[in-house]
């Protein structure tokens, strides 16, 4: 099956998202969870790159240190690029290894 990946990846986003097209058969909605994970890591990094810059605090209005908003961006989406790939189960076969096919998972090619 032909899968088009999306153009507002990330360029590491979009080699990792080939790699996996290369190493396994995946089905429309496996692969639409794989460029969900892409998104959600791309989030976290932006958000990681964010606090690099501007600091893991920021002020409130009154001028008291306050824990900076993209702290949750980036938990929430390393949690769910963690989920994502969990669902996916891309890891749960050695690459020399042929699993069954299953509902619920992709075979390895």
């Amino acid at each position: 099956m032909k899968h088009i990946i999306p153009t507002h990846l990330s360029p590491p986003s979009r080699r990792w998202i080939k790699q996996i097209i290369g190493d396994f058969d995946l089905e429309s909605f496996h692969f639409r969870l794989l460029v969900k994970a892409a998104e959600a890591w791309d989030r976290s990094e932006q958000a990681r790159e964010l606090l690099a810059n501007e600091g893991i605090t920021t002020l409130d209005r009154y001028g008291v240190a306050k824990t900076h908003p993209a702290i949750a961006i980036e938990r929430d989406s390393r949690l769910a690029f963690a989920r994502l790939l969990r669902e996916l189960a891309l890891d749960a076969a050695a690459p020399d290894s042929r699993p069954p096919r299953t509902a619920d998972y992709g075979s390895r090619r």
